[in-house]
């Protein structure tokens, strides 16, 4: 089984359908040079009756671009009738809260705690007679 047939049979036993799709071509952005910024190979896909839109450009090629478009578009589908996040989905939460930057009045904060704390660990030295 090919990985389109098997993309077609989790698209028909999520209720799918190619018809309730709207399936768009737009000019590619970002690396890749001249095959990205010529041809139109990111995929945007809507699915009509939940409203979902995907875009994706994962590739350089238009066809695994819908391959991708598709997959993420059942991932999306999945998620709403499960009601709860996949695992996918809560590690690129995860991922995405480590690296998130700290404002400026967290950053302050953590520094006076570690100032304060230095300055206990000091305290506890047994005083030196040079």
């Amino acid at each position: 089984m090919d990985k389109w047939e098997e993309l077609m049979t989790r698209m028909l036993k999520l209720g799918l359908q190619e018809g309730d799709l709207i399936e768009k071509f737009i000019l590619g952005t970002g690396k890749g040079g001249q095959k990205i910024n010529k041809t139109s190979n990111c995929v945007y896909l809507k699915h009509l009756p939940t409203g979902i839109e995907i875009k994706c450009q994962k590739t350089r090629s238009q066809k695994l671009n819908r391959l991708y478009a598709r997959r993420a578009l059942c991932e999306e589908v999945e998620m709403g009738l499960l009601q709860e996040k996949s695992e996918r989905q809560q590690k690129v939460e995860k991922i995405r809260r480590q690296k998130k930057k700290r404002s400026k009045r967290a950053q302050e904060k953590i520094l006076s705690q570690k100032k304060s704390l230095s300055e206990k660990k000091q305290l506890r030295k047994p005083p030196s007679f040079d």
